[in-house]
């Protein structure tokens, strides 16, 4: 295994994720303050959960994304 080409991969497989991620955490509170579920000064609570099935690997990251 090349060490720097799997290194790459992974970063651009993040950033991906990140970018992705980003958005529909924008359009989701978009959504929800023009329909009134949320007022815009709320926290919300967050989790994503990695998965790789082919290498047994399930991890919760949780945290909290504040609106003010």
């Amino acid at each position: 295994m090349d060490e720097e080409v799997f290194n790459m991969q992974i970063r651009k497989f993040l950033k991906h994720v990140g970018v992705t991620s980003q958005r529909e955490i924008e359009q989701a509170v978009r959504d929800a303050l023009a329909d009134g579920r949320l007022e815009g000064g709320e926290t919300v609570k967050a989790r994503v959960v990695l998965s790789i099935e082919s290498l047994g690997v399930s991890h919760a990251i949780d945290g909290d994304i504040e609106l003010v």
